[in-house]
């Protein structure tokens, strides 16, 4: 008999726990689609708002005061101009963490938006369509939200919104981070991420887990993720290569930099084809750009060659760099001239914490389906959110945004001036960050 009761009472609670938890694993989820549903108007106007009126990295003075003054009205401890435009925000739990009765505050999870639009003059034909011109690098140029950053504003809105209306429910502290220039600082600026946690963002209070979220030309609404690496590194270099300048019909009477230039481009492709292990972590070295001379009859004194690194890996990322260096001053000593080689900014590869990734799968799947959440393959893109990272586990993710009637494999890319978001995809956003933080605090 008191087996019996024993499996009567384990289902009786089982059943309560279920009711009491609903459909999403835990005692608030209810709420969130409640309220994922009640502010999405809301959350559109804010995503509709930021498209029209984009601002470039390090400029988002708009932007931000508008984020701000939002946190301010929802009770959050506000922090700005950290990283130049950055805004965070602190919401304090009421509720006694799960487990966690001796430790004041319980756990701190940390929630990122980026802010920052790209020079792209916006070739779509929305009416909130950006018609926005600035300066950039000494250039007129359009601005848009070519990226979908006003969409990850958006939902990091309608999520903050979502759990200051819960706060008393919340075992432990969340905190919002909305980060200036993911896209890179103006040239000779610092910024982005590595500024941000430069400024100790990631301190007071001490964040133990960080999420955030890209829109990317997946059908909309739907999920993809890989724990451990995720998007490449990215690093940018330039190699200048210096000969003697001599006349066109006398290339004996001087060096020239343009067949040394040409000699390391080539040499160049042989660092992947012959040294990196790509079935283990593909990686990629691209020149993109190569100028030198200014007439037929002359040859130059110098060249400059620019060009771009992808890696998965840490290790190859750092060789690709020592062989870059060694071709283009070795080939160049070689020829009699010589050769300098400089990185410029780069991201860390984008790698998601593995445990953290797999404890929080059955999140995404409740929230968004099991139909909607699947694996997805590495990328040659790159996320400054790799530098939260590095210093607590994260977890980063795609939110689809191609509208389901399309080809996603087809349409525009992000950063293209016709890239288009399917504001339907927003509702689940708000909802997927917003249990992601809940499930986190709670232990899940």
């Amino acid at each position: 008999m008191r087996i019996k009761f024993g499996v009567l009472a384990l289902v009786f609670s089982q059943a309560a726990m279920s009711a009491q938890t609903g459909p999403s694993g835990h005692p608030l989820a209810g709420d969130v689609d409640r309220l994922a549903a009640e502010l999405n108007p809301q959350v559109v106007a804010w995503r509709r708002d930021f498209h029209k009126n984009p601002e470039l990295g390090n400029r988002e003075v708009r932007t931000s005061k508008i984020i701000a003054d939002e946190l301010r009205k929802l009770g959050y401890e506000v922090t700005t101009g950290v990283a130049k435009t950055g805004v965070v925000g602190v919401l304090r739990g009421g509720a006694r963490p799960p487990g966690l009765s001796g430790v004041e505050g319980g756990p701190v999870v940390a929630l990122r938006s980026d802010m920052d639009a790209l020079p792209v003059a916006e070739q779509g034909d929305l009416p909130f369509k950006s018609t926005a011109k600035t300066e950039w690098n000494g250039q007129q140029v359009g601005v848009m939200h070519a990226c979908g950053h006003d969409n990850h504003m958006a939902i990091l809105l309608g999520t903050a919104t979502v759990l200051a209306r819960m706060k008393d429910r919340l075992p432990g502290t969340v905190k919002l981070i909305f980060q200036p220039a993911e896209e890179g600082p103006p040239p000779g600026e610092e910024g982005g991420a590595q500024q941000m946690v430069k400024e100790n963002v990631l301190e007071n209070p001490k964040v133990d887990a960080v999420f955030g979220l890209h829109v990317f030309p997946f059908p909309a609404g739907s999920i993809v993720y890989r724990p451990g690496p995720l998007m490449a590194s990215a690093d940018s270099f330039t190699i200048k290569i210096k000969g003697r300048q001599t006349h066109g019909a006398v290339p004996w009477g001087g060096i020239d930099p343009i067949v040394i230039g040409s000699q390391v481009v080539m040499a160049l492709q042989t660092i992947i084809s012959r040294t990196v292990n790509i079935t283990e972590a593909p990686a990629v070295v691209t020149v993109g750009r190569f100028t030198g001379g200014n007439r037929s009859n002359i040859v130059p004194e110098e060249v400059e060659l620019e060009g771009t690194v992808r890696a998965f890996d840490e290790g190859v990322r750092k060789d690709i760099h020592q062989r870059i260096r060694s071709i283009a001053t070795h080939l160049s000593e070689a020829a009699g001239g010589s050769a300098t080689v400089e990185f410029g900014l780069g991201y860390p590869v984008t790698r998601n914490d593995p445990a953290l990734t797999e404890r929080m799968i059955p999140t995404l799947r409740r929230v968004a389906g099991a139909d909607n959440v699947r694996l997805g393959p590495l990328t040659g893109t790159a996320e400054d959110f790799s530098f939260f990272q590095q210093k607590v586990p994260g977890m980063f993710i795609f939110l689809g945004v191609t509208p389901r009637d399309q080809d996603h494999t087809k349409v525009p890319q992000n950063h293209s001036p016709l890239f288009f978001a399917d504001e339907s995809a927003l509702p689940v956003g708000v909802k997927v960050m917003s249990n992601l933080a809940i499930d986190y605090l709670m232990g899940k």
